[in-house]
């Protein structure tokens, strides 16, 4: 392994948890890549195994509060350990099948007392599951855009609306649901969070939709839905925010995931690309291989001392925002892209299944819509940019 890491940029505990991270994927995650089924998830027994085996690692219940039985670990350490489980295929964010415990998210997180008894100890216990759910038909990257309303009733609210694109809502027991409250503020304090049970009466799964990662995001319509007021997370109008601290969270964790699936492949590249001759020479005696291979691993190192960066600065307090849009658009981008040249470097090859290096290609293909694309993501840092300046 060529080891890039900035050991400046991690004090010596987290290069140690790195360390230990790495082996336990080495030697647990990625000898089971071969039998990922075709939606890429392990079967029950090998998915069992490896859960096991985490719990017996310590690597259990990463980002769950200490105060509730989890290792309540900061945005830091986290992104170390999304980068190093992001070198298998097994463990793919995509399809979460709770290979180290079940996550819980920011919002969950800072649940109050009483909602924290109802859902969050139960999801930590393995008892219920959650989907988070914003994007609309027509408010994907625009929550100014969104429909879905709750309207304040006597007993609570009354929610009304559609989400598409659920992540893992066919297995939900509820829902953390955006939806505007008042329509004339919008996006700046018109959109509340709302947690919904998936099984009130007018809550409707609509549809599943296979994507080429494997997984099934689901359709939701909310039809005349009576949520009670404690149901509520946080102050009314306050859910932009709430959402936006779940989906920066996301962003950080998708470009350390690009970081570790893109070392990964650069590597699986560069031992073939010694051994692979061509036209009487190896591919790896090539400068045009030789000059991908390097700026490659350029550009994975860059990527890291940014993820590196933004979640210092956000377990620090401070808004990280710009710099998560920085992460997806240079930083998911550079993970795809050189996915996609180790993939040709490896031929035909790297198309088959006997490498890992088509399911990283298809994941991180996914990472440049999916947690806001990154069309929209360098429009609204532009904007930013030349507010900051004019």
């Amino acid at each position: 392994m060529l080891d890039l890491t900035p050991h400046e940029a991690l004090p010596e505990e987290l290069l140690m948890f790195r360390s230990s991270i790495r082996r336990f994927v080495d030697k647990e995650l990625v000898p089971l890549e071969r039998h990922l089924g075709p939606d890429g998830l392990l079967d029950d027994g090998r998915a069992q195994h490896v859960r096991d085996r985490a719990r017996e690692a310590g690597f259990w219940l990463m980002d769950v509060p200490e105060d509730v039985g989890g290792q309540g670990l900061s945005l830091l350490p986290l992104a170390v350990f999304w980068e190093e489980v992001g070198r298998s295929t097994v463990a793919s964010w995509v399809r979460h099948h709770g290979l180290f415990g079940p996550t819980v998210g920011p919002i969950l997180a800072g649940l109050d007392v009483s909602q924290r008894e109802q859902y969050l100890y139960p999801v930590v216990d393995g008892k219920k599951k959650f989907c988070f759910a914003q994007t609309e038909p027509d408010a994907g990257s625009d929550p100014s855009a969104m429909r879905t309303r709750a309207v304040k009733t006597e007993a609570g609210y009354r929610i009304t609306g559609v989400k598409r694109f659920i992540t893992r809502a066919g297995q939900a027991s509820f829902a953390l649901v955006m939806a505007v409250t008042d329509p004339a503020k919008g996006a700046r304090g018109g959109i509340s969070c709302f947690i919904v049970d998936m099984d009130r009466p007018g809550v409707r799964l609509a549809g599943a939709e296979r994507t080429l990662m494997g997984d099934k995001p689901w359709e939701i319509a909310f039809e005349d839905v009576e949520v009670p007021a404690e149901n509520l997370v946080g102050e009314e109008g306050k859910g932009f925010a709430l959402a936006q601290g779940y989906i920066n969270h996301g962003r950080i964790r998708q470009g350390a995931h690009a970081c570790g699936a893109a070392e990964r492949c650069l590597g699986l590249t560069a031992a073939y690309a010694a051994q692979r001759k061509t036209f009487g020479a190896a591919l790896a005696q090539r400068q045009g291989v030789q000059w991908m291979l390097a700026d490659g691993f350029t550009e994975v190192y860059a990527t890291r001392l940014m993820v590196y960066d933004a979640a210092r600065k956000a377990d620090a307090g401070l808004d990280a925002k710009l710099e998560t849009f920085m992460i997806k658009t240079f930083g998911v981008e550079m993970g795809f892209r050189v996915v996609d040249a180790c993939m040709q470097l490896h031929g035909g090859m790297g198309l088959s299944e006997d490498t890992p290096i088509e399911r990283f290609w298809r994941d991180l293909r996914s990472y440049r819509i999916t947690e806001g694309p990154t069309e929209v993501l360098r429009t609204t840092l532009a904007r930013q940019i030349l507010k900051q300046y004019s």
